[in-house]
């Protein structure tokens, strides 16, 4: 029997009551749809990247995209909810378009960009898409949306988000035909590429670069490296209205809905940083050893150890900053409560 430690980055999660690989947009929308008709649970997933399940796992169907074709015409670029991502932007570069390259080396398929409004060195999904098809799960309907209709409000937030009512069929992203990157905003990338920040570089030297820091700090999905083990930043980083008195020193950035800090320096500041949790529990499960905002299988995890370390690593922020942290990545059957594990 197949399990979500096999399908999912982080490497944890139970069994798999019924799997199947959609190939087609039609297909994934006819197996979700009979599946709805007939009362089983389902879930849709992509590859992975963003999903913690829990020991028990899934006791339904779970459908895993697969329709990975990339169609350009133009300046528009069209891809199927299961194409991977890296590919994408690699098809997007060979095809002289730019726009995608800061998004280079991003783990996961194309149907999780718009549900994360995946972002990257000042690059959102949400600036670059130009539509998408979904499936509504409520209506039994196909629509076309525009990205104003996707409720995107800031880095990873979207209507998507924690629903399972839509189901992402294919995306299309409006692109430009050039070799030049936007204005490089991000000191650390801009000294990767020797440019002063603001001025523009080749598409595929600021992809080379992306990749090489991303590699760096351990966010380049490797079978044989523990930190990559992760969903990537466990934490979400917190938006707030006020900036409480004990993390007054800590960076905050503009926000259109409030102030927003980023988790990975509250981790940190509040004792736990990268490659901490290794004495923790059964020393299953710490920190990345390159920073602190992902939390990493070591091998022999379970979901359970995961969410205990995680619900520790949350208490002790939110005790030093009066903060509390959620999950970016989607909990299905497992969660972090006040004591803990419900996994």
């Amino acid at each position: 029997m197949t399990t979500f430690s096999e399908l999912t980055t982080m490497r944890v999660g139970g069994p798999i009551g019924e799997l199947a690989r959609a190939r087609s947009a039609q297909e994934l929308v006819d197996l979700v749809r009979d599946a709805d008709a007939e009362g089983r649970p389902v879930l849709v997933m992509g590859g992975g990247s963003n999903l913690v399940v829990g020991d028990q796992g899934f006791d339904g169907l779970v459908v895993q995209t697969a329709a990975a074709d990339i169609d350009v015409r133009g300046e528009f670029l069209t891809v199927g909810a299961g194409a991977a991502w890296d590919d994408v932007v690699v098809a997007s570069l060979a095809a002289g378009l730019g726009g995608l390259e800061p998004l280079s080396g991003i783990p996961g398929t194309a149907g999780g960009t718009p549900v994360q409004n995946v972002g990257a060195y000042g690059t959102l999904t949400s600036e670059l898409l130009h539509s998408l098809t979904v499936y509504d799960r409520a209506s039994g309907e196909v629509e076309t949306w525009g990205p104003e209709h996707c409720g995107f409000v800031s880095h990873r937030q979207s209507a998507f988000k924690h629903s399972d009512r839509w189901v992402v069929l294919d995306l299309t992203f409006g692109l430009r035909r050039t070799t030049k990157s936007a204005p490089i905003h991000f000191a650390d990338l801009a000294a990767r590429l020797d440019i002063p920040t603001r001025q523009t570089a080749p598409t595929t030297a600021v992809r080379t670069a992306v990749l090489g820091l991303r590699s760096e700090r351990r966010m380049v999905l490797d079978p044989d490296d523990h930190d990559t083990w992760s969903v990537g930043s466990f934490f979400i980083n917190p938006v707030l209205t006020e900036v409480p008195e004990k993390a007054a020193a800590c960076p905050r950035y503009p926000d259109p809905a409030g102030i927003k800090l980023p988790a990975g320096w509250l981790i940190d500041h509040a004792g736990f940083p990268p490659g901490y949790g290794r004495r923790f529990g059964r020393g299953t499960v710490a920190l990345s050893s390159k920073h602190a905002l992902a939390v990493t299988n070591r091998g022999g995890a379970t979901t359970a150890d995961i969410m205990t370390f995680a619900a520790h690593v949350r208490d002790g922020v939110e005790k030093a900053f009066d903060i509390r942290l959620g999950p970016e990545c989607d909990l299905v059957n497992c969660a972090f409560d006040e004591t803990g594990a419900l996994a």
